[in-house]
């Protein structure tokens, strides 16, 4: 198989390159044409790929997944608050019985809690038997323990309420050692850190930016490395990638189609995202920063998808290595000195740093030197060993 150099020889006596009479200087802008544009290989092939993804049923169920997600929002997000903080959804208060050496305490910091309504009871026997009764919704039961407040909790074993009013009871024992700390700081010979107050904030807006956001915007880029995987993949063991050697084009040439297209889709699918999530009254702020973002994360992964699919050649072991080589990457990102989730976040709310910015700028260098990379991998790759 001839060289791209070749090839691009051939074009040129043809007619199909550009001229190089200096008197025909129009003819470079003129073949900047959106007709020459598309019947570039490499948009071809990133077409191609792009259209053939309404055939893969995986693929269009994960992103109907997404859409409905984004789409209806407003309303699933209550539902998914409860389980991200179940105290959030309470519409009534918890009550619960307590007895023992330390009634006292408990019954303070319940006051403190607007969802939970603590009844003090003489005896430990008698909250037990107020709460087989059905009276309270659990008992806590304390006693001394060499200075340490003991709390044995009686609470319904598997329940639909169980989950909230477990939550609940794990808030008021906080509160109780939280008092205690500050009670007892005075008799240590040391001095504390003191504790952060509580914030009045509200358990949608922290899920909405700290957990939606995030994941609509970075599940696209993960789905488009998967799929360029297999694009590449199966080019190979299905025998097309012959079929596409047999035209102008180099492995250059493919690898950059492929690339394209599915990094194409992935701050698209984002964009719709956001778009939707304003139509339900989820306000994202900073739009083109976070597609920047996107788009660089989509680019890293489908470059690896790409390099791991021309090494491999093979699906099953490039999807695994796939796999196994992101966690693994991406898993480092925590020792960043900002997760990429908390700049998504910060992006969406409107309250960057520089050091937000500085993350976004690093992101898209890490893309550019990838893509460059994988590039100068290709070139160096034999086509006739795939």
């Amino acid at each position: 198989m001839s060289d791209g150099r070749d090839r691009w020889r051939a074009g040129r006596d043809d007619g199909d390159s550009v001229s190089d009479d200096p008197d025909s200087g129009g003819s470079l802008l003129a073949s900047l044409t959106v007709p020459n544009v598309l019947r570039d290989p490499r948009v071809v092939i990133a077409r191609r790929d792009v259209a053939s993804l309404s055939r893969e049923k995986t693929i269009v169920l994960a992103l109907f997944i997404q859409l409905f997600v984004a789409a209806f929002s407003s309303f699933l997000v209550v539902g998914l608050t409860s389980l991200y903080d179940p105290g959030s959804v309470s519409g009534s208060q918890v009550v619960v019985g307590v007895s023992g050496e330390h009634t006292d305490a408990l019954i303070e910091a319940a006051e403190e809690q607007d969802s939970v309504r603590a009844v003090g009871f003489p005896s430990n026997e008698e909250a037990r038997r107020a709460y087989v009764d059905g009276e309270l919704n659990a008992a806590l039961l304390t006693t001394d323990s060499e200075g340490r407040i003991t709390v044995e909790v009686v609470a319904p074993e598997e329940n639909i309420r169980t989950t909230l009013i477990v939550t609940e009871i794990r808030d008021l024992l906080e509160a109780v050692e939280r008092n205690e700390r500050i009670a007892r700081a005075g008799s240590l010979d040391y001095r504390t850190i003191p504790v952060p107050g509580e914030v009045d904030a509200s358990p949608y807006f922290g899920f909405t930016y700290t957990v939606l956001v995030p994941l609509l915007l970075f599940l696209p880029p993960f789905i488009s490395g998967s799929i360029a995987v297999d694009a590449f993949t199966e080019e190979i063991e299905r025998g097309t990638m012959e079929l596409l050697r047999v035209a102008p084009v180099t492995l250059v040439d493919i690898v950059d189609g492929k690339a394209m297209g599915m990094i194409a889709i992935a701050p698209l699918q984002a964009l719709l995202w956001i778009l939707l999530l304003g139509f339900n009254g989820i306000q994202v702020a900073n739009a083109v920063p976070l597609l920047a973002v996107v788009t660089a994360f989509a680019t890293v992964v489908v470059v690896l998808g790409l390099l791991l699919g021309l090494l491999t050649g093979t699906r099953r072991q490039a999807q695994l290595l796939y796999s196994v080589v992101v966690l693994l990457v991406f898993g480092t990102l925590v020792f960043l000195p900002e997760h990429p989730a908390t700049t998504v976040a910060k992006l969406a709310v409107d309250s960057p740093t520089t050091l937000t910015f500085l993350h976004v700028a690093g992101y898209a260098v890490a893309a550019v030197v990838l893509y460059l990379l994988a590039r100068a991998v290709t070139r160096r790759t034999d086509p006739e060993g795939l």
